[in-house]
């Protein structure tokens, strides 16, 4: 058994050598495949990050009438922090609000005289909302809006943030679908184009075919060599895809550390590293053993 497995293999690599030209297409093909599995894993990671650093920086501000007492707001945060939506409150005094918008301004000496001209702060007392994700947002202006607060809030500024938490939110769903689409239409390609490769290699063979069946040789011996050439491909494209993304990685991660800070790809990429060649592989090597099967199967009848 052993001895016609290693003629098995032996034969997929002659057949493989031989038909080197047709093949590099089936590798190319199966080589986008792969690494756009192991680039779709590393930028689910990376949208996480993304995703997670501008939740940080989008909240819902609930701005209190002037007359409203401190004790009263805190108590109000009290409330909204009882919500399982809600992952943290702060709280934004009047003085603190003045006082932030000075130093955001602190060059723009027209718009500070305005302020002084005005005699007094014409800021309100804010709790400042964070949820765990942005859908919740809506649920939280929701309860704001409902009886027993109307008599302290004077605001809530969540229809005016409603525009960027729904494009931070259908960006990363958008960006999502469109990446499983290429996956799914590369997949289908790197079959169609491997069927093609193993068809024209069986034509090629016919004659050796022929005489192995002639002399006895089983089904599975005939066929075993196509299905070597396939996972064949699908390794070659594997490594090369391997070695392709780790530089990508290398060269991008500190031009994408300079925008995003709390980024660093290469470090990403070492961390998933096994990973990653677990993901390739099992993609390079089961779509080349798939469209070999599948070629087989079509081609080369009993």
């Amino acid at each position: 058994m052993f001895t016609v497995l290693i003629r098995i293999f032996r034969s997929g690599w002659r057949s493989f050598y031989r038909d080197r030209e047709i093949a590099l297409a089936t590798i190319f093909v199966l080589f986008l495949t792969v690494i756009l599995a192991g680039s779709f894993f590393l930028f689910k990671d990376i949208s996480q990050i993304l995703v997670a650093d501008l939740q940080e920086k989008i909240d819902v501000s609930v701005y209190f009438r002037e007359e409203t007492l401190e004790e009263d707001i805190l108590g109000v945060g009290k409330e909204l922090s009882e919500l399982p939506e809600i992952k943290n409150i702060e709280y934004v005094s009047k003085e603190q609000a003045l006082l932030n918008f000075i130093q955001r301004h602190e060059r723009d000496t027209a718009l500070l005289d305005s302020i002084d001209e005005l005699g007094k702060n014409p800021f309100l007392a804010a709790l400042n909302v964070r949820t765990w994700n942005p859908d919740q947002y809506a649920k939280v202006s929701k309860f704001l809006e409902g009886p027993g607060f109307d008599s302290f809030v004077e605001k809530i500024d969540y229809y005016q943030r409603k525009p960027a938490i729904d494009t931070m939110r259908s960006l990363n769903s958008g960006v999502t679908k469109i990446s499983i689409s290429i996956a799914v239409l590369l997949i289908i390609i790197a079959i169609a184009v491997s069927l093609n490769t193993i068809g024209l290699s069986i034509y090629n063979s016919r004659k050796e075919i022929e005489i192995q069946k002639l002399v006895g040789a089983s089904s599975w011996f005939i066929r075993g060599p196509f299905l070597v050439q396939g996972m064949i491909c699908g390794i070659l494209a594997t490594l090369i895809s391997i070695l392709t993304l780790s530089f990508i990685c290398w060269f991008l991660s500190p031009r994408i550390e300079s925008f995003f800070l709390s980024i660093s790809l290469f470090t990403l990429f070492v961390e998933n590293f096994w990973m990653l060649v677990l993901i390739q592989f099992t993609t390079g090597i089961s779509l080349g053993a798939v469209s070999s099967l599948v070629a087989i199967k079509k081609y080369l009848k009993d």
